[in-house]
């Protein structure tokens, strides 16, 4: 099950990665967000 778990936080921080990459500057901006910190909180959200 451990396998599992760990697979899915991975989607789910790939996932998040992705969709926040898609993101313009400004709108990132507008949410707080550098570009240099979506993994950082990509990894929050898991």
């Amino acid at each position: 099950m451990n396998l599992i778990r760990n697979y899915r936080n991975w989607r789910r921080y790939r996932d998040t990665v992705n969709e926040l990459s898609r993101l313009s500057t400004r709108e990132l901006n507008d949410l707080g967000i550098a570009r240099g910190d979506i993994p950082f909180v990509a990894r929050k959200a898991v």
